[in-house]
């Protein structure tokens, strides 16, 4: 199946206004390309559908040369797929061509993405030759992204972000293999316009070297919070004038004129202001501890916390499946004992046992490694192993929300199926040579014989529903009387009526009733 590139390409996908400086970028044959210096014959595929098996890229690759292995990466405990593989040919020039060919081909219906293999890891995370694109167009994937970026030389790596849905989140990432075709790349298309939407290319930072970068912005407004309420608007101006010329302070209050405890402070220098937010941040007044801070806009305080939780939530889930749970612990167990106990497994790289507030155990405890594979034979020797006489319970860390989900599903797969209720007739009517009076009418049952009279009630026999005190007995229907409900009227007592009656006489069974 050919690849569907949905994206315009290179050609139309850059303005007429700017298409000339690619052009000309093109014509200069790759300019600063020093050749492709990582050939080898690995291959990384990623982005593969969760459903692609090792057969069907040994298929796909060995129409391209002499596959040596195939292996699709899977969890050690579930055994789904993670998303990517390793194609290994014999020949480096058989994995170049496979790497220009096949590169971004539906698999499954998802195109894949190809990238040559390193066993050291530098490279990459060195971040050499990388740069980051954003304000992308959400129709741009990564077959346009590439295409786009590989006028200017040999690409390792080219990836667009996207959200658990597939989305395209409008920015991405290339890694060229040299230095100068990374920045022949920013120099040419900072600025242009891809899809009509003038895009940012710049050299990528990690998050250090962006807050960093943050934290190096001049600025003159100092926001303060949790101010003691008897804290004044002088009070404000003596204690930052220490650093500098304030040029206007402001104490937030309510509409009751109480205050809200912050307040904003304004430098003539920013070089004042920033020397007053490294000495005040921190610091207690009226045993208030102060935050002293840059004072942002809401939508910059709106990136900060998003940025926040998503590098928590990176880290939660880079420990996901390394991290194991330890419960039962002795309260003898301290770090040291933890980490000992767990050492031969693999590296640790970090251990704790939970504590009250009082430094007592709380009995459990947590021991991160470096792999999921040695979690994994963490778990399966250490689960249950006896401890100075207690029996440890080991599993995969799990976050509340995840957990509080499976135990939930748990319990609604536990809970009994409420029955329907009858809707039989209360009372049963028979039809002409039904049983006789006093007849037992269960299956399984000895003869006939008469019903041995009640003991509770007053008197020995019972007054049989479908009969008159004295008069014969109704041939055409019967009410079976069932054990423990004599003396009462059939279908039972209503709601809300007084206590039964026991004033009937009692009647005599006639002598044509009588089962001999």
């Amino acid at each position: 199946m050919a690849t569907q590139v949905q994206v315009q390409p290179q050609a139309s996908s850059i303005s007429a206004a700017n298409g000339s400086a690619v052009a000309a970028a093109v014509a200069a044959g790759n300019t600063g390309g020093s050749g492709n210096q990582f050939v080898t014959t690995s291959l990384y595929v990623g982005d593969l559908e969760l459903n692609v098996t090792d057969s069907q890229l040994y298929d796909l690759f060995s129409q391209l040369g002499q596959v040596v292995s195939v292996r699709v990466c899977r969890d050690v405990n579930t055994r789904i797929s993670l998303g990517y593989a390793y194609v290994n040919y014999s020949d480096t020039a058989e994995a170049a061509r496979a790497l220009d060919v096949l590169n971004f081909t539906p698999v499954n219906g998802k195109p894949i993405r190809i990238m040559y293999s390193y066993r050291d890891p530098s490279i990459r995370r060195s971040g050499t030759a990388n740069i980051f694109i954003k304000n992308l167009d959400k129709a741009i994937d990564n077959k346009a992204l590439h295409d786009t970026f590989s006028a200017f030389g040999n690409i390792l790596s080219c990836k667009i972000a996207t959200d658990p849905s597939g989305q395209s989140k409008g920015y991405g990432f290339v890694q060229y293999d040299n230095e100068v075709s990374a920045q022949t790349a920013i120099d040419k298309l900072n600025g242009m316009l891809l899809n009509d939407k003038l895009v940012f290319v710049g050299p990528f930072l990690r998050r250090q070297e962006r807050d960093s970068a943050t934290n190096k912005v001049k600025f003159n407004n100092v926001f303060v919070k949790n101010l003691s309420e008897s804290t004044t608007k002088e009070d404000l101006e003596k204690i930052f004038g220490e650093y500098g010329i304030v040029t206007s302070v402001a104490v937030k209050s309510d509409d009751d004129g109480k205050s809200r405890c912050f307040g904003f402070v304004n430098f003539e220098n920013p070089d004042d202001a920033a020397k007053a937010v490294e000495a005040l941040n921190g610091k207690k007044f009226d045993d208030k501890e102060w935050y002293v801070g840059k004072a942002q806009k809401k939508f910059e305080r709106e990136i900060e916390l998003k940025e926040r939780f998503q590098s928590m939530k990176e880290a939660v889930d880079k420990v996901q499946g390394v991290n194991l749970y330890v419960k039962n612990l002795d309260d003898s167990i301290d770090d040291d004992k933890l980490r000992e106990m767990f050492s031969e497994f693999g590296t640790i790289t970090s251990c704790k046992v939970m504590r009250d507030p009082s430094g007592i155990s709380r009995g459990s405890g947590f021991v991160a490694f470096s792999t999921s594979e040695e979690a994994s034979r963490a778990l399966a020797e250490m689960n249950g192993k006896m401890v100075v006489s207690k029996p440890l319970y080991v599993a995969i860390a799990q976050r509340k929300e995840d957990r509080k989900a499976r135990l939930q599903a748990q319990f609604s797969q536990m809970r009994p199926v409420a029955m329907a209720p009858s809707v039989g007739p209360r009372m049963p009517m028979y039809p002409p040579g039904g049983p006789g009076l006093g007849q037992q009418i269960f299956y399984g049952q000895g003869p006939p014989a008469i019903i041995p009279p009640q003991p509770g009630f007053g008197y020995q026999h019972q007054l049989v529903p479908g009969m008159r005190p004295g008069g014969a007995a109704m041939p055409n229907f019967f009410v079976p009387m069932v054990q423990g409900q004599q003396g009462q009227r059939p279908g039972g007592r209503r709601a809300g009526a007084g206590p039964v009656q026991h004033n009937q006489q009692p009647v005599p069974l006639m002598p044509q009733q009588v089962c001999c």
